[in-house]
């Protein structure tokens, strides 16, 4: 990724971009943070807020005809918040203590003509920036003009006391000294650097300047520029908050024209603007406005309060609405785009983004619900694989299930062949591989169903599509496995392949589309076997993989095959194209466990009924989270030893191998009268594992075989150390990029294992 590259992804996202209230207000007065101050009763927070953004708050905050409320998003689902009285009602209240810290003085001096709201506004912004301001007004006291408003609205105190601020800040007031005389405006232009005239309380009658037909001053909207050198105007305007932007726009040109810098550049966004941000209204209660007691003095504290509190604190974040991962890391896409670009761009040192990066399911519900489809897997994804390539992705995120890949395609579990019988085949079963490693008799079942419904044959092609390569990044290994599927597919006379897993037809879409593809679930909705569910009499919920996300054709063939069974569905609020991960997406469970069973922990809550799923993986993370779920499988090819299905346990990591390499042996046996010979000597050794050790070793992705393996090894070389107290041994051996530890014991026949674990990384040398 690239600088250009991350620039387009930061700004696909809109969590950043401010409310519509904020965006149409002329100062960018910050609405949300202000309103969450007050609603919380916070009014020393809340002052801070007007007066980070809004000149002279005790005035404008009481006079500020707030046409941010107009674009309050409030007001599309019950009445707008009333922003303005908000203002009022925390200007009423006792203000913080106002630090003004000494400035550094550019020595250059401005004059102000005229003490009405814009004038005032020039005035504090360029003192604030270090310049020597003197306001000129005709009457003998300053801020005179803003006395026209009601008194009830604007005391003289409220004005007097921002005026006392200004002086604070050093700013001269020349009393009695009238803008509109004949020689003002010379006279200032030749004493000062610049200018700014107040349009709202001088009428510049005696000044030499290029007007409108009707006799009004010309300036620049925007930078409030006159046709004369260093005059500046502003504040011919109805609206107060208005006048108050005008006079600080013309402030940031007087600044930049002092500076000899373009008055004009990068200003695009000063002043209303139109904001990106979305936030949806699908779940707020239309509400009104809260009623008012006193309408000549405005709300009252609590009164205020209540008000706020309807705020919707506009924000986007639908994505991390949805999405435990993204919440579980306390930010939003764009920063973690940032956080991934830099985590990428560190040669020598931690990565601090690797488990963000690699804790991603990659099941791309964010770019889904995302109104600007920011596609934060993608960004994983390719995160990941740039990780692989350059050497930087830990062992400890993947490897793991990248084994698990090889066991898949090992002489343990991979097979190709035509039905018995047969020597083409037009159609071939894909079962994949987590379906035969946690139902390998249901396989048997459906195959021989599929046999049933066809004169022709069909073959039947045992092992991984290659997804766990795919999913962490490892394009050349991915490639060497889908070369393999190839290979298989094409000694069997290219069939068209029925897959029963999605993750596999989604591999096969997009990575192998040579290969014709048929869901199972269509195919049995065309065939549909004898349904054995009538004990099930309650609802069931369907649970959809997070790869059937865009498969509507899939998704209906299952609900028709429930519907055939005579199941009552219940539809998950986020199920379809909104379904979640189970947590086994993306190696999630192999690379954040501890996040993986907090998202099926999630998934599990969104209701009360049993759930039902047709992906493998998905069934038992749920059944493994204590979740009732049974497989679609469940209803027509029951497993007759199980009463209940939805209590049959997820077989754990060895059982799951194990499992694979049984089914392949019971149909070489069964179908082609073969017994398979290819046990490693390391697999003969015998081991009694209690079950509570058995548990320990499942959490830690520490498998049979790997003890088997460490255990051959300190035996026959007798690489292991010895307690004399217990009487175990303690022996270590690293048969790939993991070193095993395991403590154990002989036994009669083989020995007791009591404890072991893993160093999942590769210590390299000098």
């Amino acid at each position: 990724m690239d600088q250009q590259e991350l620039r387009e992804l930061e700004y696909r996202c809109i969590e950043e971009e401010p409310p519509w209230c904020s965006a149409s207000c002329p100062l960018h007065v910050d609405v949300r943070a202000f309103a969450g101050h007050v609603g919380r009763g916070s009014w020393q927070d809340a002052w801070k807020v007007l007066r980070k953004h809004m000149p002279l708050p005790g005035i404008l905050g009481r006079i500020c005809d707030a046409p941010c409320e107009a674009r309050c998003k409030r007001g599309e689902a019950g009445e707008a918040i009333r922003i303005g009285a908000l203002e009022r009602a925390c200007v009423q209240t006792e203000p913080p203590a106002l630090r003004i810290l000494p400035l550094p003085a550019k020595y250059k001096t401005i004059a102000v003509a005229g003490s009405g709201l814009s004038s005032l506004t020039a005035a504090w912004d360029l003192s604030r920036k270090g310049y020597a301001v003197t306001v000129f007004e005709a009457r003998d006291v300053p801020g005179a003009p803003l006395h026209q408003f009601d008194p009830l609205r604007l005391p003289a105190e409220a004005i007097a006391a921002e005026i006392a601020l200004l002086t604070r800040l050093g700013i001269r007031f020349e009393l009695g000294s009238d803008p509109d005389t004949a020689g003002f405006a010379d006279r200032s232009l030749n004493s000062f650097d610049a200018v700014f005239m107040g349009l709202d309380a001088v009428g510049g009658r005696e000044w030499d300047v290029e007007r409108h037909d009707d006799g009004r001053i010309k300036t620049d909207e925007k930078t409030g520029a006159t046709s004369r050198d260093g005059l500046f105007a502003g504040g011919q305007s109805d609206s107060p908050v208005w006048r108050a932007a005008q006079g600080r726009w013309a402030a940031a040109s007087i600044d930049r024209f002092l500076q000899r810098v373009s008055i004009t550049a990068g200003r695009e966004k000063e002043g209303p603007f139109e904001t990106r941000l979305f936030t949806s209204l699908a779940d707020v209660r239309s509400l009104p406005a809260e009623p008012m007691a006193d309408g000549k003095t405005g709300y009252s504290p609590a009164e205020a309060q209540a008000e706020a509190r309807r705020c919707l604190q506009c924000e986007c974040m639908e994505c991390v609405k949805v999405c435990v991962y993204l919440k579980k890391f306390r930010a939003y896409p764009k920063r973690y785009a940032r956080e991934i670009y830099n985590n990428l761009s560190i040669v020598i040192g931690e990565h601090p983004a690797n488990k963000l990066i690699n804790s991603c399911s990659l099941c791309g519900l964010c770019e889904h619900v995302c109104p600007n489809d920011f596609a934060m897997q993608d960004l994983c994804l390719q995160a990941r694989q740039t990780m692989s390539d350059t050497g930087k992705m830990p062992p400890s995120a993947h490897e793991f299930a990248l084994l698990d890949m090889d066991f898949s395609r090992s002489e343990r579990f991979s097979l190709a062949r035509h039905q018995p019988g047969c020597k083409t085949s037009t159609v071939a079963f894909f079962p994949g591989c987590q379906l035969c490693a946690s139902a390998p008799g249901q396989v048997e079942s459906v195959y021989n169903h599929l046999r049933s419904t066809r004169d022709d044959g069909i073959g039947i092609i045992l092992g991984c599509c290659g997804v766990p390569a795919h999913w962490s990044g490892q394009r050349s290994r991915f490639d060497d496995q889908a070369a393999h599927i190839k290979t298989q597919w094409e000694q069997l006379g290219q069939p068209q392949l029925i897959l029963a897993c999605s993750s596999c037809l989604q591999i096969f879409k997009k990575h192998l589309p040579m290969i014709a593809t048929d869901p199972l679930w269509s195919v049995l909705a065309a065939h549909p076997p004898a349904a054995s569910a009538s004990a099930i009499s309650r609802p069931l919920a369907i649970h959809d993989p997070c790869t059937t996300r865009y498969e509507d054709e899939l998704r209906d063939c299952v609900r028709e095959l429930t519907k055939q069974a005579g199941i009552v569905v219940e539809e998950l609020a986020l199920g379809r194209d909104n379904t979640e991960c189970c947590g086994f997406g993306g190696l999630m469970l192999n690379a954040n466990p501890d996040l993986a069973r907090e998202v099926v922990r999630c998934r599990a809550e969104r209701s009360d009924s049993d759930y039902l799923a047709y992906c493998a993986m998905c069934r038992d993370n749920l059944t493994a989270a204590g979740k009732r779920a049974i497989h679609l499988l469940d209803l027509f090819f029951p497993d007759s030893r199980q009463g209940d299905p939805a209590l049959r346990p997820r077989p754990g990591w060895s059982d799951r191998q194990e499992n694979r390499a049984r089914l392949k042996a019971r149909l070489l046996e069964q179908l082609w009268n073969e017994v398979p010979d290819y046990v490693e000597p390391h697999q003969r050794i015998k081991l009694e594992i209690s079950p509570e050790v058995a548990e320990r070793l499942d959490q830690r992705r520490i498998l049979v075989e790997d003890l088997q393996r460490v255990i051959q090894h300190a035996e026959a070389g007798g690489e292991r150390l010895f307690h004399p107290q217990s009487g175990h041994y303690k022996a270590a051996h690293t048969p790939f990029k993991v070193t095993f530890w395991v403590e154990y014991s002989p036994a009669r026949e083989g020995y007791v294992v009591h404890n072991a674990y893993a160093h999942r990384m590769e210590v390299l040398g000098p």
